[in-house]
């Protein structure tokens, strides 16, 4: 007998849709099929669409910060947070600092999510420190052991690589096939133009934006595809926010070259204005976040980009502050210059919502286009396919079911992370995950976290398939 049958769904994968059961045994699809059979537990999801869990490949969680900073979400209400927003999947960044050993940070890390996680994780690492010791040793096993994809900085004092740096990592990459993921955004130009903006006056957080502009981030996005080029390795861009740095990665795409590119809610929900506050206050500060959302003709291109393939994945970069906090975004100094604003925004609960609100019941993607998006291509990008990222027998049973009618406006209120806002209050939204079903077993349904701390699993990865194209 089947431990769990879901009944009547309208079933979406990346590839098609059809209406049948899916039978569930021991945390796997095992039958999909008009009728599945007899079951211990019975789900009814008529009028419901049954979609793979949402996998988000982009998320920071407990990470160090520094200067007295700290972020507002752990592992426990973070993963809280992703399971409540139709989440099965999250992919946070162990951090290396400098100075410090990748292992130690690796290490570190898994002690600080044990027991804590309501869904499954996985960990990308971060190389701030690119050591012969790191570069010889502890990366090449640590890719041998199932963290097959690291994130490497353009900028920020305590993370930018130079060139040649980011060549050795590049070449790295190309040995030991692993997925580079690279923060495009030009050092020295964002410092000069920081630099001038705060000798005239231009600190309020609004001038962060105008601090990086789509200049800065179009120069490094041609600067990163250059080196991949120049060392034949698959990297990933992330967090692009519009039409320039797209030209960049639509120029490699058609040439063949193994560019991936992802973008986030903001960059389709939020534009610089959201920087201005009530009047070039510090309510801007909500919105601070690197690259910044830009303009209406960016959000428009970044929905070209979505409908046409520019876009492999959209991830939250879910980074979270609190406002009212001298330990978050109103850290000391902060109020004094746009530099010193904790640069991030939630966003984990917020992603499918948004998505499918502004792309799926708006026409502007489909319902398949939706679900490649947001499961089925990080699956495949970062090593987690078929066993995530589809509804197919042999899978992991990780299902959202939606109900497409549902209107519901954003509201701190309704959100289960412990940042102290939300940047899209207000929005109204139509289509809503209803419950969120990870290996099997409901962890949220109709609003509550059902699931506990501790029922997510660490998942070790296999390699990217853009190894095989």
């Amino acid at each position: 007998m089947l431990d769990t049958v879901i009944r009547n769904a309208e079933i979406v994968t990346a590839a098609d849709r059809i209406r049948a059961d899916i039978g569930i045994r021991d945390g796997r699809i095992v039958v999909i099929a008009e009728d599945a059979g007899p079951a211990q537990n019975e789900i009814d999801a008529e009028g419901l669409l049954a979609l793979p869990g949402g996998i988000d490949a982009h998320v920071h969680l407990e990470q160090p910060q520094g200067g007295g900073v700290v972020m507002a979400d752990g592992f426990e209400s973070g993963t809280r947070s992703a399971a409540a927003g139709g989440n099965t999947t999250v992919m946070p960044f162990a951090l290396q600092q400098r100075g410090q050993s990748l292992r130690e940070a690796v290490e570190a890390y898994h002690a600080a999510a044990e027991g804590k996680c309501h869904i499954d994780t996985s960990f990308h690492l971060i190389i701030t420190d690119p050591t012969p010791q790191v570069l010889g040793q502890e990366l090449p096993a640590l890719v041998k052991a199932g963290y097959t994809s690291f994130k490497v900085f353009m900028t920020y004092d305590d993370m930018v690589l130079n060139d040649a740096q980011l060549l050795d990592v590049f070449d790295l990459a190309r040995r030991e096939r692993a997925m580079v993921m690279v923060h495009a955004e030009g050092y020295d130009a964002i410092k000069y133009m920081a630099k001038r903006l705060e000798e005239a006056g231009k600190t309020a957080p609004y001038y962060h934006a105008e601090s990086r502009p789509q200049s800065v981030e179009r120069e490094a996005t041609h600067r990163a595809i250059s080196h991949a080029e120049l060392t034949d390795v698959p990297i990933t861009i992330v967090h692009v926010s519009g039409r320039d740095p797209m030209e960049q990665i639509q120029w490699a795409k058609k040439r063949g070259m193994n560019v991936f590119a992802e973008t986030c809610p903001q960059y389709i929900a939020l534009t610089a204005e959201d920087l201005k506050g009530l009047n070039m206050d510090f309510e801007g500060a909500k919105y601070v976040c690197s690259p910044p959302p830009r303009d209406a003709d960016s959000q428009k291109a970044i929905w070209e980009g979505l409908r046409d393939g520019t876009f492999d994945i959209f991830s939250s970069d879910h980074c979270p502050f609190r406002f009212e906090d001298s330990k978050g975004k109103d850290v000391e100094g902060a109020r004094t210059s746009f530099r010193w604003v904790p640069n991030g925004i939630p966003g984990v609960e917020a992603r499918l919502p948004i998505l499918f609100s502004e792309g799926v019941s708006k026409g502007r993607i489909s319902l398949e286009r939706f679900v490649a998006l947001t499961a089925t291509n990080p699956a495949k990008l970062f090593g987690l396919y078929p066993r995530k990222g589809t509804i197919a027998v042999g899978a992991d049973a990780d299902i959202t079911l939606w109900d497409p009618e549902r209107e519901v406006t954003m509201s701190q209120s309704l959100m289960h992370h412990d940042c102290d806002y939300t940047p899209y209050e207000g929005l109204e939204i139509k289509g809503w995950p209803v419950r969120t079903i990870l290996r099997g077993s409901t962890v949220f349904e109709d609003g509550e976290v059902t699931g506990k701390p501790g029922e997510g699993v660490y998942l070790e990865r296999g390699t990217s398939r853009a190894f095989q194209n």
